[in-house]
């Protein structure tokens, strides 16, 4: 398989990535799997993939969090080094052209008071929905990656899934 058939299957072909990159083989080693499997288990358990439901959450926060995937994936990268070079191909593409420019303009409008009006309040959950859906296809190819289930949409934040699964709370 290609690279450019991988972010195909994960309809992340918006992504711009150079055209030999994405026609190099992608056979993925133990390292980049690891690294996946690592950053894999933060997307999934973050509000950057998990829907918050209507009156619940803070906006303030929830764009904290998607901020920290910096961090998350920069430790990454270090902790795998360089042997994990398919995972850094995807991973430094996926934070610059799907994150950043998330993260950056919502910052900006945060430190600007934004979250104080209902109207932006509800912009920003818009918004997030969006990038919800975008990073919920990289945490699926993470997942295939990682060779393991996808669990990207098995528990909704609460109530009813979309396949109307009633989800079951345990204290």
């Amino acid at each position: 398989m290609k690279i450019g058939d991988l972010l195909e299957k994960w309809n992340l072909t918006a992504l711009r990535v150079k055209t030999p990159i994405l026609e190099l083989d992608w056979s993925p080693g133990d390292v980049d799997k690891d690294a996946a499997w690592d950053l894999y288990v933060e997307l999934l358990t973050r509000v950057a993939t998990q829907p918050i439901a209507t009156g619940e959450g803070v906006e303030k926060s929830a764009l904290e969090s998607v901020a920290q995937l910096f961090p998350l994936t920069r430790e990454t990268l270090k902790h795998h080094g360089r042997q994990a070079v398919g995972f850094s191909r995807i991973a430094i593409v996926v934070l610059n052209q799907i994150v950043r420019p998330f993260a950056a303009e919502r910052h900006l409008l945060s430190e600007r008071g934004a979250f104080e009006e209902e109207k932006e309040r509800a912009r920003f959950r818009s918004d997030l929905a969006g990038l919800q859906r975008q990073l919920r296809n990289y945490t699926g190819l993470l997942a295939d990656l990682a060779g393991v289930e996808n669990l990207t949409g098995i528990a909704p934040s609460q109530g009813t899934s979309d396949e109307g699964e009633t989800a079951i709370e345990v204290d």
